[in-house]
């Protein structure tokens, strides 16, 4: 008896992707941090990717249950760390919050060169949100609010980029063939 699970990745790219570029329209400095970029941090971006994690874990894909299961929890952690200081139950000083962010960084720079092996839209997706963690570990390192600016609209291309990603998987499944390109890498 053989039983075939469904691909979870894209409900994860799915949350990261939606919930980022929401996160990163704030970074960008289109409105302030609110309940609806809250609600999406700790429920889509955060649960739903810890729960498609297990569901990698179930499937035997390491690199996904790292990976859904590890940004899960960033989106729940830094729910946290916006919720608790507000309701004052702990501070978080500002420039603490860079190294949080360049810790991000250096793991997801990690999980670029695991990317490597698959296709060119995981690549792009893992390279720019390294990019990403990076810039705005810089802008909360300095207080600049230009750096963090850029970071939002570069945050907004990486959350667009696993939204395309995301898309790309279930079109292409149906379909049974590629409709949206992913840059697939040839196994040698």
């Amino acid at each position: 008896m053989s039983t075939t699970f469904a691909n979870p990745a894209p409900l994860g790219l799915m949350g990261f992707g939606m919930t980022t570029i929401l996160l990163n329209i704030h970074n960008a400095g289109y409105f302030p941090i609110d309940a609806m970029i809250l609600a999406m941090g700790m429920f889509y971006g955060g649960l739903g990717q810890v729960i498609v994690g297990i569901m990698c874990f179930v499937r035997g894909d390491t690199f996904g249950t790292t990976a859904f299961t590890s940004y899960g929890l960033f989106w729940l952690t830094l729910v946290g760390l916006i919720i608790l200081p507000n309701g004052g139950i702990a501070a978080s000083p500002a420039h603490f919050m860079g190294w949080y962010l360049a810790l991000w960084g250096t793991f997801t720079a990690f999980m670029f060169v695991a990317s490597l092996r698959y296709p060119r839209a995981k690549q792009f997706v893992f390279g720019s949100l390294t990019l990403l963690f990076f810039l705005l570990a810089a802008r909360d390192f300095t207080g600049s609010e230009l750096i963090g600016t850029i970071a939002g609209f570069e945050g907004i291309i990486c959350g667009a980029s696993a939204i395309y990603f995301a898309m790309a998987q279930v079109i292409n499944a149906e379909y049974g063939r590629s409709v949206l390109p992913v840059g697939e890498i040839k196994k040698t």
